[in-house]
């Protein structure tokens, strides 16, 4: 009897983890996120095309913002007219969870790391002028057309 309730026990508890284990973010899914639907004032569902080379690298003494190109799935708030869109993201080597410090505040999300392909939904400023003044990495430099967007909130997301 104590070995079948154990047993039990075990395969609840298994249960339990696998359905937590099952958001790749850890937090909330990034439709229900309420800080994507209060920050920013574009918010979008986009896939990341690529990382140049070189546009993320980890220097811990070292705050940046890098440049990545997205391609617009959806837009949700806000008003876009491209179907591609260049967003810089503020120490893009960190979960963005661990990205705002003291120099950059009120940015943040549930978005572990980057990598190409990934769909990302976001809330963003449409200038990334009028909300950073420090060190960017654009590998686009002369190839993009518009303004940068600021990422403000990055979660994780699927099509």
């Amino acid at each position: 009897m104590i070995v079948k309730n154990l047993f039990g026990g075990i395969l609840l508890l298994a249960g339990f983890v696998c359905v937590s284990c099952t958001s790749d973010s850890g937090g909330p899914k990034a439709a229900d996120d309420p800080e994507l639907h209060s920050r920013g004032s574009v918010e979008v569902t986009a896939r990341l095309e690529e990382i140049p080379d070189g546009a993320i690298f980890k220097r811990e003494l070292y705050n940046y913002a890098t440049v990545l190109k997205y391609q617009i799935l959806q837009v949700h708030r806000g008003r876009l007219d491209a179907q591609s869109i260049y967003v810089a993201h503020y120490n893009p080597f960190k979960p963005r969870s661990e990205a705002a410090d003291q120099f950059v505040t009120g940015i943040g999300g549930n978005l572990k790391e980057f990598r190409a392909g990934q769909v990302h939904r976001m809330a963003m400023e449409d200038s990334m002028d009028d909300h950073y003044m420090g060190g960017v990495v654009n590998k686009y430099f002369g190839q993009q057309t518009g303004a940068i967007y600021w990422a403000v909130w990055t979660d994780p997301a699927s099509e």
